[in-house]
């Protein structure tokens, strides 16, 4: 199994530390490797051990991040099913995304926090391979497949429907004033509720949530597996 470099070094753990910190406090135009190895208490050179470029390090602390995030979603979904319904899973998607600075600065495009880092081809991998829009396309024949949404409509017109009605969301949940006069007490019940009008009434059988909830538990851990060893790629 591939390894951090944080999980083998102290000195690399430090160093993610102080580059996370520094990064959401200025943004990536504003941190340096020679401020990170001397907040860090290492050399400039110790840095470079384990990351070959600044960008490399930066790329890395974002892959964590998204790496965090998958990992709660396993845990959440190993331990409640039922999370995989399209009306429970959808709002929680939303969140997990805002809640992580990184992943959340690389769906808002936030050139203010990661610079030219936003178009990286390889934050662009991460996005579109784990960011919840990714993760939505992948589950929605899935969720067909087992009576959790309507089968009446061409796959990739509903999947851009749904993909349309969370970015909705999303930028109401981050833009104070992106719907201004409207004001809901329990937006996660609206957008259950939304995603539900859409996708149709769910017509799922036990048997069919807990094989949905198996598989994307398979493809959370593979597309896991090809982010970790992306990022230990990069770290050798």
């Amino acid at each position: 199994m591939a390894v951090l470099a944080e999980q083998d070094s102290e000195k690399a753990a430090r160093i993610l530390t102080v580059a996370r910190d520094l990064v959401l406090k200025r943004g990536v135009k504003g941190v340096t490797v020679a401020e990170i190895a001397d907040k860090a208490h290492v050399g400039k050179g110790t840095v470079y051990l384990y990351w070959a470029t600044k960008e490399d390090l930066l790329v890395g602390l974002f892959a964590r991040d998204f790496l965090h995030a998958v990992d709660g979603n396993l845990d959440a979904l190993t331990t409640d099913p039922d999370l995989s319904r399209p009306h429970r899973l959808c709002p929680r998607l939303i969140h997990t995304a805002l809640d992580h600075p990184f992943v959340r600065g690389l769906m808002t495009g936030d050139a203010d926090l990661l610079g030219v880092l936003t178009q990286h081809p390889r934050s662009m991998k991460l996005l579109n391979s784990l960011g919840p829009a990714a993760l939505m396309y992948s589950v929605l024949p899935v969720w067909r497949q087992h009576r959790l949404a309507r089968t009446d409509w061409p796959l990739d017109e509903q999947a851009y429907a749904l993909q349309a009605l969370m970015d909705g969301f999303t930028e109401a949940a981050i833009r104070t004033h992106a719907l201004p006069g409207t004001v809901v007490d329990e937006p996660d019940k609206v957008i259950a509720a939304a995603v539900t009008a859409l996708l149709g009434p769910e017509q799922a059988s036990p048997d069919d949530i807990h094989a949905t909830a198996d598989e994307g538990l398979r493809e959370l851990r593979r597309r896991r597996e090809l982010l970790l060893a992306s990022i230990t790629t990069h770290e050798e």
